[in-house]
């Protein structure tokens, strides 16, 4: 089982485990992004697109686990942050999609105009055909989740990941239990399978958040 570790630092705290892991090699393609001591930055609220690459091999079982923190951004009522797996092409310049992967999707919209886009916090999962198509696979509200999220701005969440490229179960846990006995669930398109990748990229869109990064 591989595993790729995003960030290591929940609140503010290293974890020794992962404290001297290399970070993959990665190339900014769209956005602000830079390190300040270990964690990575995004710092343009207004990047639509904003997108990091990270060249990373990807068959089988994969573990992806990671912490954001928000830095702000959100404040005109919209901003999104997620993750981008199983990418076989990464183009380095900022398009809506990235080749042929999964793209796994926090958003905060308080005026979303589709009807398939709940209004305030909701994930989406989006299935990319090419750089510039992508469709909607699954959307879901978590605005039951908004008051803890709201609470705890100051922190890193931390959400684990994981995605069988051999039979398409991807597993999604919630971040609010700390056993981790909870996650929700979907599978990639079978068109898709067997799935493998090159590259993982993190983005976000009309917001600030930070990361910190290593491999394992």
């Amino acid at each position: 089982m591989k595993r790729y570790i995003f960030v290591v630092v929940i609140a503010g705290l290293a974890l020794p485990l992962f404290a001297q892991l290399d970070v993959p090699p990665h190339n900014f393609v769209s956005g602000n992004w830079g390190f300040i001591g270990p964690r990575l930055y995004q710092n343009d609220a207004g990047a639509r697109l904003a997108r990091a690459n990270f060249t990373v091999p990807q068959s089988g079982v994969m573990v992806y686990e990671f912490n954001i923190r928000y830095e702000g951004g959100a404040e005109d009522g919209h901003g999104g942050v997620g993750l981008h797996i199983f990418i076989d092409n990464a183009l380095n310049v900022s398009s809506w999609g990235v080749g042929r992967s999964y793209l796994l999707w926090l958003n905060y919209d308080e005026t979303s105009a589709s009807e398939r886009i709940p209004q305030g916090l909701s994930a989406q999962v989006y299935r990319s055909i090419s750089h510039s198509s992508m469709e909607l696979v699954e959307s879901i509200s978590l605005n039951e989740y908004l008051p803890l999220l709201i609470e705890n701005l100051n922190y890193a969440i931390p959400f684990r990941i994981t995605a069988n490229g051999t039979t398409g179960e991807v597993r999604i846990y919630d971040p609010s239990d700390p056993d981790m006995n909870r996650y929700f669930y979907f599978f990639i398109d079978s068109r898709d399978l067997p799935i493998r990748g090159n590259y993982a990229a993190l983005r976000t869109n009309g917001l600030k958040a930070s990361f910190a990064l290593g491999l394992e």
